[in-house]
């Protein structure tokens, strides 16, 4: 075939013209693929860095749940530990308390017995 120019052509006008056509379509299709690629990559890094952020938050929350399950059992265990401290400075009262009225009594003896030696003599 011989083209505008008169030069000699394997492929028909028409052919060489679709095929020239198919070949920009292929590159315009080929630049939009890598741009969506790119695109791609850039969402899925993006995604990555908020997949390990929300990781490193949820590691934090994990830790301050158990730290304040700690505390609670701390506070609880000091609690226990005054409560027994309470119980066994009450039981000391009643004992200090017995042991005074004791005392009074053996006092008021004492006096009644002076009282009485001395009113003898």
């Amino acid at each position: 075939h011989f083209d505008e120019l008169n030069k000699l052509r394997v492929l028909e006008p028409e052919v060489a013209a679709q095929t020239a056509q198919l070949r920009e379509e292929c590159r315009a299709f080929v630049d939009k693929t890598a741009e969506f690629q790119k695109i791609v990559g850039s969402l899925i890094e993006l995604v990555d860095q908020l997949a390990k952020a929300a990781e490193s938050e949820k590691m934090k929350a994990i830790g301050a749940r158990n730290l304040l399950k700690s505390i609670a059992k701390q506070r609880e265990a000091q609690e226990q530990q005054l409560q027994a401290l309470i119980a066994e400075k009450k039981m000391q009262l009643e004992r200090y308390r017995i042991e005074y009225e004791t005392l009074c009594k053996i006092e008021a003896d004492q006096n009644e017995f002076i009282d009485q030696f001395i009113f003898q003599k």
